[in-house]
Protein backbone atom coordinates (compact mmCIF):
# COMPACT_ATOMS: atom_id res chain seq x y z
CA UNK A 1 0.00 0.00 0.00
CA UNK A 2 1.52 3.70 -0.98
CA UNK A 3 0.84 4.16 2.65
CA UNK A 4 -0.21 1.54 5.33
CA UNK A 5 -2.84 2.51 7.67
CA UNK A 6 -2.24 6.22 6.70
CA UNK A 7 -5.94 6.87 6.81
CA UNK A 8 -5.68 5.63 10.68
CA UNK A 9 -2.68 7.12 11.27
CA UNK A 10 -4.37 10.66 10.49
CA UNK A 11 -7.67 10.24 11.81
CA UNK A 12 -6.79 8.49 14.88
CA UNK A 13 -8.03 4.80 15.55
CA UNK A 14 -11.67 4.32 15.02
CA UNK A 15 -12.91 1.44 17.08
CA UNK A 16 -14.02 -1.37 14.74
CA UNK A 17 -17.10 -2.66 16.72
CA UNK A 18 -18.82 -5.20 14.19
CA UNK A 19 -18.97 -7.11 11.32
CA UNK A 20 -21.22 -5.30 8.36
CA UNK A 21 -22.18 -7.25 6.16
CA UNK A 22 -22.46 -4.96 2.34
CA UNK A 23 -26.29 -5.29 1.86
CA UNK A 24 -27.42 -7.92 3.94
CA UNK A 25 -30.70 -7.86 5.92
CA UNK A 26 -29.04 -9.12 8.98
CA UNK A 27 -25.95 -7.61 10.52
CA UNK A 28 -24.06 -8.74 13.56
CA UNK A 29 -22.19 -7.26 16.65
CA UNK A 30 -19.17 -9.56 17.98
CA UNK A 31 -21.68 -11.33 20.05
CA UNK A 32 -23.28 -12.71 16.92
CA UNK A 33 -26.76 -10.31 18.08
CA UNK A 34 -28.26 -8.52 15.25
CA UNK A 35 -27.93 -5.10 14.68
CA UNK A 36 -29.47 -2.89 12.24
CA UNK A 37 -27.72 -0.18 10.19
CA UNK A 38 -29.08 2.00 7.50
CA UNK A 39 -31.15 0.07 3.98
CA UNK A 40 -30.12 -3.21 4.83
CA UNK A 41 -32.30 -5.51 2.39
CA UNK A 42 -30.26 -8.25 -0.38
CA UNK A 43 -32.95 -8.96 -2.40
CA UNK A 44 -31.26 -11.64 -5.03
CA UNK A 45 -33.63 -14.81 -5.51
CA UNK A 46 -31.30 -16.65 -8.03
CA UNK A 47 -27.82 -18.18 -6.67
CA UNK A 48 -25.86 -21.36 -7.94
CA UNK A 49 -23.52 -23.11 -5.61
CA UNK A 50 -20.29 -21.83 -6.32
CA UNK A 51 -18.82 -18.79 -8.39
CA UNK A 52 -16.33 -20.79 -10.36
CA UNK A 53 -16.47 -24.16 -12.14
CA UNK A 54 -14.06 -26.76 -13.05
CA UNK A 55 -14.63 -28.02 -16.67
CA UNK A 56 -17.03 -31.14 -16.56
CA UNK A 57 -18.68 -29.77 -13.02
CA UNK A 58 -22.32 -29.68 -13.20
CA UNK A 59 -23.74 -26.37 -11.61
CA UNK A 60 -26.55 -26.53 -9.07
CA UNK A 61 -29.02 -23.68 -8.94
CA UNK A 62 -31.01 -22.54 -6.17
CA UNK A 63 -34.35 -20.16 -6.43
CA UNK A 64 -35.31 -18.47 -3.06
CA UNK A 65 -38.75 -18.80 -3.55
CA UNK A 66 -41.34 -19.95 -5.88
CA UNK A 67 -41.88 -18.17 -9.22
CA UNK A 68 -45.81 -16.72 -9.92
CA UNK A 69 -46.68 -18.52 -13.10
CA UNK A 70 -49.93 -16.96 -13.30
CA UNK A 71 -48.45 -14.49 -15.99
CA UNK A 72 -47.63 -17.44 -18.41
CA UNK A 73 -44.72 -20.17 -18.09
CA UNK A 74 -41.23 -19.17 -17.27
CA UNK A 75 -38.01 -20.29 -19.11
CA UNK A 76 -34.05 -20.77 -18.24
CA UNK A 77 -32.44 -19.87 -21.00
CA UNK A 78 -28.02 -20.76 -21.24
CA UNK A 79 -26.18 -18.37 -23.57
CA UNK A 80 -22.65 -17.97 -24.59
CA UNK A 81 -21.84 -14.30 -25.49
CA UNK A 82 -25.19 -13.39 -27.15
CA UNK A 83 -25.63 -16.80 -29.11
CA UNK A 84 -28.28 -19.34 -27.06
CA UNK A 85 -27.37 -22.72 -26.49
CA UNK A 86 -30.59 -24.39 -24.81
CA UNK A 87 -33.76 -23.59 -23.28
CA UNK A 88 -35.85 -25.45 -20.86
CA UNK A 89 -39.25 -24.71 -18.77
CA UNK A 90 -38.62 -23.59 -15.30
CA UNK A 91 -40.55 -26.68 -13.40
CA UNK A 92 -39.08 -25.89 -9.63
CA UNK A 93 -36.58 -24.13 -7.56
CA UNK A 94 -33.57 -26.32 -7.39
CA UNK A 95 -31.96 -27.72 -11.02
CA UNK A 96 -28.63 -28.34 -12.16
CA UNK A 97 -27.09 -27.43 -15.54
CA UNK A 98 -23.90 -29.57 -17.62
CA UNK A 99 -21.84 -26.32 -19.32
CA UNK A 100 -19.95 -27.65 -22.29
CA UNK A 101 -16.77 -28.59 -21.06
CA UNK A 102 -14.25 -26.19 -22.60
CA UNK A 103 -12.51 -24.70 -20.32
CA UNK A 104 -12.05 -20.74 -19.69
CA UNK A 105 -15.88 -20.15 -20.97
CA UNK A 106 -18.16 -17.41 -19.10
CA UNK A 107 -21.95 -17.96 -19.56
CA UNK A 108 -25.35 -15.97 -18.64
CA UNK A 109 -28.31 -17.70 -17.55
CA UNK A 110 -31.86 -16.39 -17.76
CA UNK A 111 -34.91 -16.60 -16.51
CA UNK A 112 -37.74 -15.50 -18.83
CA UNK A 113 -41.44 -15.53 -19.64
CA UNK A 114 -43.22 -13.67 -22.76
CA UNK A 115 -45.67 -10.88 -21.93
CA UNK A 116 -48.01 -9.85 -24.39
CA UNK A 117 -45.30 -10.12 -27.48
CA UNK A 118 -42.64 -9.01 -25.63
CA UNK A 119 -39.70 -10.94 -23.32
CA UNK A 120 -39.85 -10.11 -19.64
CA UNK A 121 -36.50 -11.10 -18.35
CA UNK A 122 -36.71 -11.95 -14.17
CA UNK A 123 -33.52 -12.73 -12.75
CA UNK A 124 -29.96 -13.63 -14.55
CA UNK A 125 -26.23 -15.22 -13.38
CA UNK A 126 -23.18 -15.54 -14.76
CA UNK A 127 -21.42 -18.74 -15.14
CA UNK A 128 -17.42 -19.51 -14.85
CA UNK A 129 -16.15 -22.31 -16.35
CA UNK A 130 -12.26 -22.01 -15.86
CA UNK A 131 -9.80 -24.21 -14.30
CA UNK A 132 -7.71 -21.75 -13.13
CA UNK A 133 -9.45 -18.66 -11.08
CA UNK A 134 -6.33 -16.47 -11.80
CA UNK A 135 -7.26 -15.95 -15.86
CA UNK A 136 -10.13 -14.29 -15.01
CA UNK A 137 -9.42 -12.96 -11.33
CA UNK A 138 -12.64 -11.21 -9.68
CA UNK A 139 -10.78 -10.45 -6.30
CA UNK A 140 -12.20 -9.43 -2.83
CA UNK A 141 -11.30 -9.49 0.51
CA UNK A 142 -11.52 -10.12 3.77
CA UNK A 143 -10.53 -7.80 6.66
CA UNK A 144 -12.00 -8.79 10.10
CA UNK A 145 -11.00 -12.38 12.36
CA UNK A 146 -12.39 -11.52 15.82
CA UNK A 147 -14.85 -14.38 16.99
CA UNK A 148 -17.36 -15.01 14.82
CA UNK A 149 -20.11 -17.50 14.21
CA UNK A 150 -20.32 -20.10 11.40
CA UNK A 151 -23.47 -17.77 10.54
CA UNK A 152 -21.39 -15.10 9.67
CA UNK A 153 -18.63 -16.51 8.15
CA UNK A 154 -21.14 -18.97 5.70
CA UNK A 155 -23.26 -15.55 4.74
CA UNK A 156 -20.10 -13.57 4.06
CA UNK A 157 -18.62 -15.82 1.66
CA UNK A 158 -22.00 -16.54 0.31
CA UNK A 159 -22.32 -12.55 -0.56
CA UNK A 160 -19.03 -12.92 -2.05
CA UNK A 161 -20.05 -15.81 -4.23
CA UNK A 162 -23.29 -14.37 -5.54
CA UNK A 163 -20.86 -11.19 -6.42
CA UNK A 164 -19.10 -13.96 -8.72
CA UNK A 165 -15.67 -13.29 -6.74
CA UNK A 166 -13.43 -16.18 -6.94
CA UNK A 167 -10.00 -15.07 -5.10
CA UNK A 168 -10.20 -13.41 -1.53
CA UNK A 169 -7.45 -11.18 -0.28
CA UNK A 170 -6.98 -11.76 3.86
CA UNK A 171 -5.90 -8.31 4.63
CA UNK A 172 -3.95 -8.20 7.84
CA UNK A 173 -5.40 -11.05 9.41
CA UNK A 174 -1.40 -12.34 10.61
CA UNK A 175 0.61 -11.43 13.64
CA UNK A 176 4.05 -9.83 13.24
CA UNK A 177 5.17 -9.02 9.60
CA UNK A 178 7.88 -10.61 10.23
CA UNK A 179 6.55 -13.60 11.64
CA UNK A 180 2.65 -14.02 10.42
CA UNK A 181 2.25 -17.15 12.21
CA UNK A 182 1.53 -17.18 15.73
CA UNK A 183 3.01 -19.23 17.93
CA UNK A 184 4.11 -22.55 16.31
CA UNK A 185 3.56 -24.80 13.44
CA UNK A 186 2.70 -27.46 16.25
CA UNK A 187 1.02 -25.03 18.73
CA UNK A 188 -0.48 -21.88 16.80
CA UNK A 189 -2.14 -19.46 19.23
CA UNK A 190 -5.72 -19.66 18.90
CA UNK A 191 -6.22 -15.58 19.34
CA UNK A 192 -3.36 -12.66 18.52
CA UNK A 193 -3.09 -9.04 18.06
CA UNK A 194 -2.74 -7.32 14.46
CA UNK A 195 -0.64 -4.63 14.25
CA UNK A 196 -2.84 -1.84 15.33
CA UNK A 197 -4.10 -4.27 18.19
CA UNK A 198 -7.24 -5.73 17.37
CA UNK A 199 -8.10 -9.78 17.95
CA UNK A 200 -7.77 -12.04 15.39
CA UNK A 201 -9.02 -15.71 15.68
CA UNK A 202 -7.43 -18.94 14.94
CA UNK A 203 -11.17 -20.40 14.35
CA UNK A 204 -12.27 -17.43 12.08
CA UNK A 205 -9.51 -16.83 9.72
CA UNK A 206 -9.79 -21.25 9.27
CA UNK A 207 -13.82 -20.98 8.93
CA UNK A 208 -13.28 -18.26 6.12
CA UNK A 209 -10.81 -20.30 3.86
CA UNK A 210 -12.87 -23.01 4.43
CA UNK A 211 -15.91 -21.75 3.54
CA UNK A 212 -14.15 -20.57 0.21
CA UNK A 213 -13.16 -23.65 -0.26
CA UNK A 214 -16.38 -25.48 -0.22
CA UNK A 215 -17.80 -22.50 -3.24
CA UNK A 216 -14.47 -23.40 -5.36
CA UNK A 217 -13.12 -19.81 -4.22
CA UNK A 218 -9.32 -19.22 -3.68
CA UNK A 219 -7.59 -17.80 -0.28
CA UNK A 220 -5.02 -15.30 -0.26
CA UNK A 221 -2.41 -14.67 2.58
CA UNK A 222 -1.94 -10.73 2.91
CA UNK A 223 1.72 -9.47 4.19
CA UNK A 224 4.39 -7.02 3.01
CA UNK A 225 7.66 -8.00 1.07
CA UNK A 226 9.65 -6.41 3.16
CA UNK A 227 8.32 -5.99 6.81
CA UNK A 228 10.13 -6.43 10.13
CA UNK A 229 8.48 -5.10 13.30
CA UNK A 230 10.47 -3.29 16.54
CA UNK A 231 11.09 -7.40 18.17
CA UNK A 232 12.69 -9.01 14.88
CA UNK A 233 16.19 -9.11 16.00
CA UNK A 234 14.95 -11.52 18.96
CA UNK A 235 12.99 -14.05 15.86
CA UNK A 236 16.11 -13.98 14.12
CA UNK A 237 15.54 -11.08 11.45
CA UNK A 238 19.40 -9.62 10.65
CA UNK A 239 21.13 -6.31 10.96
CA UNK A 240 22.02 -6.94 7.55
CA UNK A 241 19.04 -7.62 5.57
CA UNK A 242 17.63 -4.30 6.04
CA UNK A 243 17.47 -0.88 3.83
CA UNK A 244 18.84 2.38 5.24
CA UNK A 245 18.38 5.97 4.55
CA UNK A 246 22.10 6.66 4.57
CA UNK A 247 24.68 4.49 3.36
CA UNK A 248 26.31 4.17 6.81
CA UNK A 249 23.37 1.99 7.67
CA UNK A 250 22.69 4.12 11.22
CA UNK A 251 19.50 4.56 10.61
CA UNK A 252 16.89 2.06 8.59
CA UNK A 253 14.02 2.69 6.56
CA UNK A 254 10.91 2.50 8.35
CA UNK A 255 6.98 3.57 8.02
CA UNK A 256 6.43 5.32 11.34
CA UNK A 257 3.47 4.41 13.16
CA UNK A 258 2.46 5.52 16.49
CA UNK A 259 -0.22 4.11 19.28
CA UNK A 260 -2.05 2.19 18.74
CA UNK A 261 0.16 0.68 16.85
CA UNK A 262 2.30 -1.90 18.17
CA UNK A 263 5.57 -0.96 16.23
CA UNK A 264 6.80 0.93 13.33
CA UNK A 265 7.27 -1.20 9.93
CA UNK A 266 11.41 -1.59 9.50
CA UNK A 267 11.90 -2.35 6.23
CA UNK A 268 14.05 -4.86 4.73
CA UNK A 269 15.76 -5.42 1.46
CA UNK A 270 13.57 -7.81 -0.92
CA UNK A 271 16.35 -9.13 -2.73
CA UNK A 272 18.26 -10.05 -0.04
CA UNK A 273 18.85 -13.68 0.02
CA UNK A 274 18.94 -14.22 3.74
CA UNK A 275 15.68 -12.31 4.09
CA UNK A 276 14.17 -13.80 1.23
CA UNK A 277 15.03 -18.01 2.78
CA UNK A 278 13.89 -16.37 6.25
CA UNK A 279 10.81 -15.01 5.19
CA UNK A 280 9.74 -18.08 2.82
CA UNK A 281 10.51 -20.46 6.39
CA UNK A 282 8.21 -18.03 7.92
CA UNK A 283 5.63 -18.60 5.28
CA UNK A 284 5.56 -21.81 4.84
CA UNK A 285 4.84 -21.94 8.54
CA UNK A 286 1.80 -20.32 7.52
CA UNK A 287 1.30 -22.91 4.62
CA UNK A 288 1.51 -25.95 7.36
CA UNK A 289 -1.33 -24.58 9.67
CA UNK A 290 -3.32 -22.57 6.94
CA UNK A 291 -4.71 -24.05 4.02
CA UNK A 292 -3.93 -20.75 2.22
CA UNK A 293 -3.87 -21.20 -1.33
CA UNK A 294 -1.48 -18.10 -2.04
CA UNK A 295 0.54 -15.24 -1.22
CA UNK A 296 -0.76 -10.96 -2.16
CA UNK A 297 2.37 -9.37 -1.96
CA UNK A 298 2.37 -6.03 -0.80
CA UNK A 299 5.21 -2.47 -0.90
CA UNK A 300 4.83 1.03 0.15
CA UNK A 301 5.51 2.83 -3.68
CA UNK A 302 8.75 4.95 -3.85
CA UNK A 303 10.90 5.14 -0.60
CA UNK A 304 13.09 7.83 -2.25
CA UNK A 305 17.21 6.93 -1.96
CA UNK A 306 17.89 3.98 -0.08
CA UNK A 307 21.12 1.95 0.86
CA UNK A 308 21.58 -1.74 1.63
CA UNK A 309 24.20 -1.96 4.90
CA UNK A 310 26.86 -2.31 2.95
CA UNK A 311 26.18 1.31 1.72
CA UNK A 312 25.53 0.70 -2.32
CA UNK A 313 22.07 2.22 -3.03
CA UNK A 314 18.80 -0.15 -3.67
CA UNK A 315 16.97 0.84 -6.78
CA UNK A 316 13.65 -1.31 -5.14
CA UNK A 317 11.46 -1.26 -8.01
CA UNK A 318 13.98 -3.90 -9.68
CA UNK A 319 14.35 -5.90 -6.66
CA UNK A 320 10.50 -7.26 -6.62
CA UNK A 321 10.93 -9.47 -9.35
CA UNK A 322 13.29 -11.31 -7.44
CA UNK A 323 11.52 -11.74 -4.35
CA UNK A 324 8.22 -12.66 -6.17
CA UNK A 325 10.45 -15.30 -7.99
CA UNK A 326 11.81 -16.83 -5.13
CA UNK A 327 8.24 -17.33 -3.48
CA UNK A 328 7.36 -19.09 -6.27
CA UNK A 329 10.77 -21.42 -6.26
CA UNK A 330 9.89 -22.13 -2.47
CA UNK A 331 6.50 -22.45 -2.98
CA UNK A 332 5.26 -23.52 -6.89
CA UNK A 333 2.12 -25.20 -5.88
CA UNK A 334 0.84 -21.65 -4.42
CA UNK A 335 -0.62 -18.43 -6.34
CA UNK A 336 1.42 -15.03 -5.84
CA UNK A 337 0.63 -11.53 -7.19
CA UNK A 338 1.86 -8.31 -5.96
CA UNK A 339 0.74 -4.80 -5.44
CA UNK A 340 2.43 -2.03 -7.96
CA UNK A 341 2.23 1.21 -6.21
CA UNK A 342 0.76 3.61 -8.93
CA UNK A 343 2.66 1.04 -10.69
CA UNK A 344 6.06 1.29 -8.99
CA UNK A 345 8.20 -1.82 -10.19
CA UNK A 346 5.19 -2.86 -12.85
CA UNK A 347 7.72 -2.21 -15.56
CA UNK A 348 11.11 -2.96 -13.72
CA UNK A 349 10.19 -6.53 -12.48
CA UNK A 350 7.21 -7.39 -11.29
CA UNK A 351 5.11 -7.78 -14.16
CA UNK A 352 8.02 -10.19 -16.04
CA UNK A 353 7.91 -11.95 -12.29
CA UNK A 354 6.50 -15.44 -11.65
CA UNK A 355 3.26 -13.45 -10.44
CA UNK A 356 -0.35 -15.11 -11.71
CA UNK A 357 -1.71 -11.69 -12.52
CA UNK A 358 -1.08 -7.91 -11.96
CA UNK A 359 -2.36 -5.96 -9.56
CA UNK A 360 -1.91 -1.88 -9.64
CA UNK A 361 -3.01 0.22 -6.92
CA UNK A 362 -4.37 3.44 -8.26
CA UNK A 363 -3.39 6.71 -6.68
CA UNK A 364 -2.65 10.68 -7.57
CA UNK A 365 -2.04 11.92 -10.20
CA UNK A 366 -3.50 9.11 -11.91
CA UNK A 367 -7.02 10.55 -11.14
CA UNK A 368 -8.84 10.81 -14.93
CA UNK A 369 -10.78 8.03 -16.09
CA UNK A 370 -8.52 8.37 -18.91
CA UNK A 371 -5.17 7.75 -16.79
CA UNK A 372 -7.37 4.70 -15.18
CA UNK A 373 -7.67 2.68 -18.36
CA UNK A 374 -4.11 3.70 -19.51
CA UNK A 375 -3.00 1.29 -16.43
CA UNK A 376 -5.25 -0.99 -17.58
CA UNK A 377 -3.65 -0.90 -21.20
CA UNK A 378 -0.21 -0.02 -19.93
CA UNK A 379 -0.06 -3.90 -17.86
CA UNK A 380 -2.11 -5.46 -20.51
CA UNK A 381 0.93 -4.79 -23.08
CA UNK A 382 3.55 -5.19 -20.31
CA UNK A 383 2.76 -9.40 -19.51
CA UNK A 384 1.77 -9.09 -23.28
CA UNK A 385 -1.89 -9.92 -22.83
CA UNK A 386 -1.28 -13.05 -20.67
CA UNK A 387 -2.28 -12.13 -17.18
CA UNK A 388 -5.27 -10.47 -16.52
CA UNK A 389 -5.34 -6.83 -13.93
CA UNK A 390 -7.09 -6.14 -10.81
CA UNK A 391 -7.18 -2.48 -9.97
CA UNK A 392 -7.39 -1.41 -6.23
CA UNK A 393 -8.94 1.84 -6.55
CA UNK A 394 -10.88 3.50 -3.86
CA UNK A 395 -13.80 5.29 -4.33
CA UNK A 396 -14.79 8.48 -2.76
CA UNK A 397 -11.77 8.31 -0.79
CA UNK A 398 -11.99 12.05 1.41
CA UNK A 399 -15.37 10.64 2.67
CA UNK A 400 -14.13 7.08 3.95
CA UNK A 401 -13.97 8.83 7.34
CA UNK A 402 -17.25 9.88 7.60
CA UNK A 403 -20.62 7.50 7.94
CA UNK A 404 -22.64 7.25 5.42
CA UNK A 405 -23.16 5.45 1.63
CA UNK A 406 -20.77 5.14 -1.00
CA UNK A 407 -22.19 7.46 -3.78
CA UNK A 408 -23.72 4.95 -6.66
CA UNK A 409 -23.06 7.02 -10.16
CA UNK A 410 -19.22 7.08 -9.46
CA UNK A 411 -18.77 3.87 -8.73
CA UNK A 412 -21.00 2.49 -12.05
CA UNK A 413 -19.18 4.81 -14.43
CA UNK A 414 -15.54 3.95 -12.77
CA UNK A 415 -16.79 0.25 -12.72
CA UNK A 416 -17.89 0.81 -16.67
CA UNK A 417 -14.62 2.20 -17.66
CA UNK A 418 -12.22 -0.79 -15.64
CA UNK A 419 -14.39 -3.57 -17.18
CA UNK A 420 -14.75 -2.46 -20.40
CA UNK A 421 -11.48 -2.20 -20.89
CA UNK A 422 -10.85 -5.74 -19.80
CA UNK A 423 -9.68 -5.00 -16.19
CA UNK A 424 -11.68 -6.15 -13.11
CA UNK A 425 -12.02 -3.95 -9.15
CA UNK A 426 -11.23 -5.07 -6.01
CA UNK A 427 -13.89 -3.46 -4.16
CA UNK A 428 -16.23 -6.35 -2.21
CA UNK A 429 -15.65 -7.97 0.83
CA UNK A 430 -17.35 -8.10 4.23
CA UNK A 431 -18.57 -4.21 3.35
CA UNK A 432 -17.42 -1.77 0.33
CA UNK A 433 -13.84 -0.84 0.27
CA UNK A 434 -13.36 3.01 -0.08
CA UNK A 435 -9.61 3.56 1.30
CA UNK A 436 -6.57 1.12 2.11
CA UNK A 437 -7.06 0.64 5.29
CA UNK A 438 -9.47 -2.65 4.33
CA UNK A 439 -11.38 -2.91 7.76
CA UNK A 440 -12.82 0.54 7.20
CA UNK A 441 -16.17 -0.09 7.25
CA UNK A 442 -17.73 3.50 6.89
CA UNK A 443 -19.24 4.14 3.58
CA UNK A 444 -21.97 1.21 2.84
CA UNK A 445 -23.32 0.35 -0.31
CA UNK A 446 -27.38 0.85 -0.52
CA UNK A 447 -30.27 -1.48 -1.47
CA UNK A 448 -29.95 -0.44 -5.31
CA UNK A 449 -26.19 -0.19 -5.75
CA UNK A 450 -26.13 -3.95 -3.86
CA UNK A 451 -28.66 -5.04 -7.01
CA UNK A 452 -26.71 -3.02 -10.01
CA UNK A 453 -23.16 -4.51 -8.44
CA UNK A 454 -24.54 -7.89 -8.89
CA UNK A 455 -25.17 -7.49 -12.55
CA UNK A 456 -22.12 -6.01 -13.18
CA UNK A 457 -20.23 -8.71 -11.89
CA UNK A 458 -22.28 -11.49 -13.50
CA UNK A 459 -21.84 -9.16 -16.98
CA UNK A 460 -18.14 -9.17 -16.31
CA UNK A 461 -18.30 -13.19 -16.05
CA UNK A 462 -20.68 -13.78 -18.79
CA UNK A 463 -18.78 -11.50 -21.03
CA UNK A 464 -15.00 -12.70 -20.21
CA UNK A 465 -14.24 -13.76 -23.28
CA UNK A 466 -14.92 -10.57 -24.85
CA UNK A 467 -13.90 -8.25 -22.12
CA UNK A 468 -10.97 -9.69 -21.00
CA UNK A 469 -9.55 -12.61 -23.22
CA UNK A 470 -7.41 -10.83 -25.81
CA UNK A 471 -8.51 -9.30 -28.56
CA UNK A 472 -7.08 -5.28 -29.91
CA UNK A 473 -8.38 -2.13 -28.83
CA UNK A 474 -9.15 -0.28 -32.35
CA UNK A 475 -10.87 3.46 -33.16
CA UNK A 476 -14.18 2.51 -34.92
CA UNK A 477 -16.41 5.90 -36.20
CA UNK A 478 -19.32 6.02 -34.58
CA UNK A 479 -21.82 8.86 -34.98
CA UNK A 480 -25.41 9.93 -33.64
CA UNK A 481 -27.64 10.18 -36.69
CA UNK A 482 -30.59 11.84 -34.43
CA UNK A 483 -28.64 14.09 -32.18
CA UNK A 484 -29.91 11.77 -29.03
CA UNK A 485 -26.40 11.55 -28.09
CA UNK A 486 -23.80 13.05 -28.42
CA UNK A 487 -20.54 10.68 -29.03
CA UNK A 488 -16.72 11.18 -29.27
CA UNK A 489 -13.77 8.48 -29.45
CA UNK A 490 -11.80 7.48 -26.49
CA UNK A 491 -10.63 9.27 -24.11
CA UNK A 492 -13.34 10.17 -22.20
CA UNK A 493 -15.14 13.86 -22.56
CA UNK A 494 -17.68 15.60 -19.85
CA UNK A 495 -20.82 15.80 -21.96
CA UNK A 496 -19.92 12.78 -23.96
CA UNK A 497 -21.20 9.16 -25.18
CA UNK A 498 -17.09 7.95 -25.30
CA UNK A 499 -16.62 5.24 -27.50
CA UNK A 500 -14.13 2.22 -26.96
CA UNK A 501 -13.33 -0.25 -29.75
CA UNK A 502 -11.91 -3.75 -29.40
CA UNK A 503 -11.86 -6.55 -32.41
CA UNK A 504 -10.70 -10.03 -31.82
CA UNK A 505 -11.82 -13.36 -34.10
CA UNK A 506 -14.85 -12.72 -36.28
CA UNK A 507 -16.46 -9.94 -34.24
CA UNK A 508 -16.04 -6.16 -33.67
CA UNK A 509 -16.56 -4.61 -30.19
CA UNK A 510 -17.76 -1.23 -29.21
CA UNK A 511 -18.37 -0.28 -25.59
CA UNK A 512 -20.56 3.30 -25.33
CA UNK A 513 -19.90 4.90 -21.80
CA UNK A 514 -22.46 7.56 -20.80
CA UNK A 515 -20.70 10.80 -19.87
CA UNK A 516 -23.01 13.18 -20.92
CA UNK A 517 -24.10 14.22 -17.22
CA UNK A 518 -20.85 14.01 -15.37
CA UNK A 519 -19.93 16.39 -13.79
CA UNK A 520 -16.17 15.19 -12.61
CA UNK A 521 -13.96 13.22 -15.10
CA UNK A 522 -12.03 12.19 -11.92
CA UNK A 523 -12.68 8.53 -11.61
CA UNK A 524 -12.40 8.30 -7.87
CA UNK A 525 -15.60 10.67 -7.28
CA UNK A 526 -13.97 11.43 -3.99
CA UNK A 527 -16.48 13.75 -2.02
CA UNK A 528 -19.04 11.81 -3.67
CA UNK A 529 -20.77 14.18 -5.80
CA UNK A 530 -20.81 12.04 -9.64
CA UNK A 531 -24.29 12.34 -11.24
CA UNK A 532 -26.39 9.65 -12.06
CA UNK A 533 -26.22 10.08 -16.07
CA UNK A 534 -30.13 10.35 -17.61
CA UNK A 535 -31.34 7.20 -19.82
CA UNK A 536 -31.17 7.49 -23.88
CA UNK A 537 -33.43 5.67 -25.28
CA UNK A 538 -34.20 4.72 -29.16
CA UNK A 539 -31.14 6.57 -29.99
CA UNK A 540 -30.04 6.00 -34.04
CA UNK A 541 -26.72 5.41 -34.71
CA UNK A 542 -23.93 4.95 -37.68
CA UNK A 543 -20.61 2.53 -37.17
CA UNK A 544 -18.03 1.97 -39.67
CA UNK A 545 -17.45 -1.52 -40.07
CA UNK A 546 -14.76 -3.62 -42.09
CA UNK A 547 -17.53 -5.42 -43.87
CA UNK A 548 -21.49 -6.31 -43.75
CA UNK A 549 -22.02 -8.10 -40.72
CA UNK A 550 -23.86 -11.08 -39.73
CA UNK A 551 -25.54 -10.31 -36.88
CA UNK A 552 -25.26 -7.25 -34.59
CA UNK A 553 -26.20 -7.62 -30.71
CA UNK A 554 -26.29 -5.28 -27.61
CA UNK A 555 -25.50 -6.24 -24.14
CA UNK A 556 -25.34 -4.11 -21.14
CA UNK A 557 -25.23 -4.47 -17.64
CA UNK A 558 -27.95 -1.96 -16.91
CA UNK A 559 -30.39 -3.29 -19.26
CA UNK A 560 -32.37 -6.83 -19.57
CA UNK A 561 -30.23 -7.56 -16.70
CA UNK A 562 -27.29 -8.14 -18.83
CA UNK A 563 -29.50 -10.13 -21.58
CA UNK A 564 -28.00 -10.01 -25.10
CA UNK A 565 -30.49 -8.34 -27.41
CA UNK A 566 -30.18 -8.61 -31.00
CA UNK A 567 -30.51 -5.30 -33.03
CA UNK A 568 -32.18 -4.72 -36.29
CA UNK A 569 -29.57 -3.09 -38.79
CA UNK A 570 -28.68 -1.51 -42.14
CA UNK A 571 -26.04 -1.64 -43.94
CA UNK A 572 -24.40 0.62 -46.76
CA UNK A 573 -21.14 -0.76 -47.60
CA UNK A 574 -18.86 -0.22 -44.68
CA UNK A 575 -21.47 1.39 -42.66
CA UNK A 576 -24.43 0.26 -40.49
CA UNK A 577 -27.25 1.97 -39.00
CA UNK A 578 -28.52 0.55 -35.75
CA UNK A 579 -31.07 1.53 -32.67
CA UNK A 580 -29.64 1.77 -29.50
CA UNK A 581 -32.94 0.65 -27.22
CA UNK A 582 -30.66 1.55 -23.77
CA UNK A 583 -27.90 3.49 -22.68
CA UNK A 584 -27.62 4.23 -19.06
CA UNK A 585 -23.99 3.97 -18.29
CA UNK A 586 -22.40 1.37 -20.15
CA UNK A 587 -23.29 -0.35 -23.60
CA UNK A 588 -21.38 -3.11 -25.07
CA UNK A 589 -22.18 -3.14 -28.67
CA UNK A 590 -20.82 -6.62 -30.64
CA UNK A 591 -20.24 -7.12 -34.71
CA UNK A 592 -20.16 -10.64 -35.92
CA UNK A 593 -19.03 -11.50 -39.40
Amino acid sequence: MKSLYVFYNNIGLVVIASLIFFSCEDYYDTNNNPITYGETYFPIDLTTDKPIYQPGEPVQFNLAKEIDFKNGEVKVRYSHLGTVLSEELLVGKEWTWNPPQEDYKGYLVDLYRVVDGKEDVLESIAIDVSSDWTRFPRYGFLSSYGTLSNQVIQKNIANLARYRINGVQFYDWMYDHHKPLAGSVSTPLQTWPDLIGRTNTFASVEGYINALHEKGMKAMFYNLCFGALDNALSDGVNEEWYIFKDDNHEEKDNHHLDAPFRSSIYLLNPANIGWQEYISKRHKDVYDVFNFDGYHIDQLGGRGTVYDYNGQVVELDKTYGSFVNKMKELNPDKYHVMNAVNQFGQKESIAQSEVDFLYTEVWDPNTSYEQLASIILDNQRLSNNEKNVVLAAYMNYDISNSFGYINAPGVLLTNSVIFAFGGAHIELGEHYLSNEYFPNENLQMRTSLSLEMVTYYDFLTAYENLLRDGGEFKTFNVSSTDGKMSISNWPASKGEVATIGKEMNNKEIIHLINFTDANSMDWGDKKGLQIEPKEITDANVNIQVKSTPKKIWLASPNYRKGVATELDFTSNGNSVLVTIPYLKYWDMIVVEY
